[in-house]
């Protein structure tokens, strides 16, 4: 599995011939939108930086899209969706937030979060994360220290920060560090990553530059 990151809380998987896109920013947003052809699309919130489904599909092939909570099965990946909230654009909006599993692994995608204390029926449903992408730099989601607390939450046995640097606060990923006791962590332009690689890790934090 191959993941790389492209700004706001966008991330590319890509495992075998299949591509996954996670909130992909739309050109409509004034941040930098990369198009790339994905299978699937999930996206969390409806704003510009997370709902660009017109940059993911290639050619006639249309990405499978999900936009919402629900469970999903598309080609032998499985996906589920919870409510939640983010206050991202100065307003309440609806938030999906997204675990994927795959090749032994199980994903999960926060989104957008701007709810610090999710349901216990919530926290409850979303067990087992090997992987957790969480947005850090506030604007509308979770801070830094919330995005922490929240993390280790999950006990999940890997930890990659989102939404900071291009639309959230520039010291948020120093901060979010410090709290992981992780600063001395560097940031890698890809994340390549097995089943195996995860043994033994516990809320271990790994930084993607933007791409």
């Amino acid at each position: 599995m191959i993941i790389t990151y492209h700004g706001a809380d966008f991330f590319k998987v890509t495992f075998g011939d299949t591509t996954i896109a996670v909130n992909p920013i739309s050109k409509d947003s004034k941040l930098k939108a990369t198009r790339f052809g994905s299978d699937i699309t999930l996206i969390s919130l409806n704003s510009p930086e997370h709902n660009g489904s017109d940059v993911t599909s290639r050619g006639d092939k249309e990405s499978f899209l999900i936009k919402g909570p629900g469970e999903y099965e598309v080609s032998g990946v499985f996906i589920k969706g919870f409510l939640s909230k983010s206050n991202y654009g100065g307003e309440e909006k609806v938030n999906t937030i997204y675990t994927v599993y795959l090749e032994g692994i199980n994903l999960c995608f926060l989104g957008a979060l701007g709810d610090k204390d999710l349901s216990s029926e919530t926290k409850e449903a979303i067990d087992g994360i090997d992987i957790l992408f969480v947005p850090i730099g506030g604007n509308g989601v979770l801070d830094a220290a919330s995005a922490h607390k929240l993390a280790v939450q999950f006990e999940p046995k890997l930890i990659i920060p989102s939404h900071f640097e291009d639309v959230g606060d520039k010291n948020a990923l120093k901060v979010f560090l410090k709290e992981s006791g992780s600063e001395a962590v560097k940031p890698v332009d890809k994340l390549t990553i097995k089943k195996k690689d995860l043994e033994g890790m516990e809320a271990e934090v790994s930084v993607l530059e933007i791409v």
